[in-house]
């Protein structure tokens, strides 16, 4: 007795013009957040006070950044 075997399924090809967008919008996603954990202390702080910095403070030395 024989079996049939299925075709393997082909995934479908996602076009660049399609995934542009989104890889844009991932970008600056990413750079914001890169921003406030890494650079937003300072003379270039957008977020006045200690806040931000006391919440992202073990973020900054696991990332490498110094921050005193």
């Amino acid at each position: 007795m024989t079996q049939a075997v299925a075709p393997a399924p082909v995934p479908a090809a996602i076009p660049l013009r399609e995934l542009a967008p989104w890889a844009l919008f991932a970008g600056v996603i990413l750079l914001a957040l890169l921003y406030l954990v890494g650079m937003d202390q300072g003379a270039t702080s957008i977020v006045s006070g200690q806040m931000l910095h006391d919440f992202v403070h073990d973020g900054r030395h696991l990332l490498g950044f110094p921050c005193h």
